[in-house]
Parts: structure tokens; C-alpha cells; sequence
């Protein structure tokens, strides 16, 4: 028997955009939803208290894959409230898998790409 999953994939800069009133309420439908870039800017005002709303929303009920090129006790600070960041990162990271994928060339260079 197959099984579909609602999965949603985005980069971590458009997780806020056209957010509704209800910041839970675009992200609380998929079973799967796949966040990349995660932190690589900064949030900017209310963001924060979005985002403790989205993963609050999911924690224990969805699946949520953070793809991030910073370590995870980096995050804190790159949350800027304290106290938000705390909460965030306790259900982000509470029950998690953590893969590290390390490599000392960039992913260009390994490819043969030209920088950009």
C-alpha cells in the first residue's frame, strides 16, 4: 500500500511571506515541509514570534527538515530574542535526527561549476 504525504518545500527567506493572520495556519496541512537555507538572513520584526507559532504548530504532529549551513548551537543568536530563540530551538531540536553534511570544498568547486 502507498501512502501520499503533502510536502511543501522552501527557502528560508520566503517561510514568512504572505503569511496570513494566522501564521500556523499555511504550514499546518503538510505532513512533510522542508525548509532549506534556514537562517542564512537575517528575521526581521515579528518573525521570530512566527516562526515559535509554525513549529509550535508541528511539533509532534508533522515532520520538519531544516537545511542550514550553520550549526545548531549557532542558531540562538541568529534568532535575535532570547527568549523566543530558547523556545524555537527546544522544539526544533527536542525529538531530532541531525545530519551533518561537512566537506572542506564548496559544493562548485566538487562540481566543477564556475563561482558565480
Amino acid at each position: 500500500m502507498h501512502r501520499i504525504l503533502r510536502c511543501k518545500y522552501l527557502q528560508g527567506d520566503h517561510l514568512y511571506d504572505q503569511l496570513p493572520r494566522d501564521p500556523q495556519a499555511p504550514y499546518r496541512k503538510y505532513a512533510l515541509l522542508i525548509i532549506d537555507e534556514w537562517l542564512l538572513y537575517p528575521l526581521k520584526g515579528t518573525e521570530a514570534g512566527d516562526l515559535l507559532e509554525i513549529v509550535e504548530s508541528r511539533y509532534r504532529r508533522n515532520s520538519t527538515i531544516f537545511c542550514s549551513q550553520f550549526d545548531i548551537p549557532g542558531w540562538p543568536e541568529k534568532l535575535s530574542d532570547p527568549l523566543l530563540a530558547d523556545a524555537i530551538c527546544d522544539r526544533m531540536v527536542h525529538d531530532a535526527y541531525t545530519i551533518v553534511i561537512g566537506g572542506k570544498e564548496s559544493m562548485h568547486k566538487r562540481k566543477g561549476l564556475q563561482d558565480i
